[in-house]
């Protein structure tokens, strides 16, 4: 075999080197334009920009990003804040406060306004036939200084019960 091989004109040998050769730098240029027309989708299509350029952009784009996140965190615990001081529940008791004497219905109430803390106020108004008497009385931590009936007691009771639901 290595007879034939010599057998072989250097001519012919230089012809299959420089046939072999092009191939190689054919196969190169074809992977080349594969590579730059991957490029080119991944920068969006001709947008012209080289690859640092589109680095250094996404880079200040993330940038922008994590501080709009940062923005909207701190927005989001004023929220919070607000939120837990804003009134979360409302609840009301209606009663009779002549309940012997069968005057007036159940037209009185009670209604307690509480936030999460427990701050707020008790409302009761008191029906009578020639005019109805309006209390508030304010509340820290659902007590208050101020002594309360028995309606409402329970109408802050409720209204506790209502946030932790």
């Amino acid at each position: 075999m290595t007879e034939t091989l010599l057998a072989i004109s250097p001519e012919l040998y230089t012809l299959i080197a420089a046939g072999f050769y092009i191939l190689v730098v054919a196969m190169l240029f074809f992977w080349i334009w594969r590579l730059e027309k991957r490029i080119k989708r991944i920068l969006g299509s001709g947008t012209g920009k080289d690859m640092e350029a589109v680095i250094m952009e996404n880079h200040q784009k993330t940038r922008e990003l994590e501080n709009f996140l940062k923005q909207v965190f701190e927005k989001n615990k004023e929220m919070e804040k607000k939120i837990r001081k804003s009134i979360r529940s409302i609840e009301t008791v209606r009663f009779n406060p002549f309940k012997g004497i069968g005057v007036g219905g159940n037209q009185s109430f009670s209604s307690a306004f509480l936030n999460e803390d427990g701050d707020g106020l008790v409302l009761s108004g008191l029906y009578l036939r020639d005019r109805i008497s309006v209390y508030a009385k304010p509340l820290r931590n659902s007590k208050t200084e101020f002594e309360l009936t028995d309606e409402e007691k329970e109408a802050i009771e409720k209204a506790k019960s209502s946030i932790k639901n």
